[in-house]
């Protein structure tokens, strides 16, 4: 059991299972309400939830311990998140949940293209197949 608690794919198939509940909930939950507003919610649960969690396991660390460049990059992710979950709800609002989660999972396609430009990562021939067909495919799912 610890191998699987260790095992990065084991936390990334987790993440898509709760992506992918992300989708449903959020879709019945922005339906009677503003997406911003709905999106605010989600906010508040995820930030008691972590402040929960880090009380919980004593994890919290101090913040005169973080290097201003760990922040800097932390709150640019920040705000990509925030941009990217307003943006979510507002597709979930305005369209289905099968269609809105594909595209948004084309994030998949643009990690890759972002890694290797900004990261100097580098994909196989192989690799790049699988963009492609995630590509192909998250624009399948979500034709009408």
């Amino acid at each position: 059991m610890s191998t699987l608690l260790s095992s990065w794919k084991f936390w990334a198939l987790l993440s898509a299972v709760f992506a992918a509940l992300t989708a449903i909930f959020a879709k019945i939950g922005v339906e009677h309400v503003n997406s911003d507003f709905a999106t605010f919610i989600r906010t508040l649960v995820i930030l008691i939830t972590l402040v929960f969690i880090l009380a919980i396991t004593g994890q919290f660390q101090s913040p005169g311990a973080v290097s201003g460049r760990t922040y800097f990059y932390l709150l640019l992710s920040g705000l990509a998140t925030g941009g990217s979950w307003l943006c979510y709800f507002r597709a979930l609002k305005l369209g289905q949940a099968s269609q809105v989660a594909p595209i948004d999972k084309l994030s998949v396609v643009l990690v890759a293209i972002f890694g290797v430009i900004f990261l100097g990562e580098r994909l196989s021939t192989t690799n790049w197949l699988g963009v492609a067909l995630i590509t192909l495919g998250a624009v399948l799912v979500a034709y009408r």
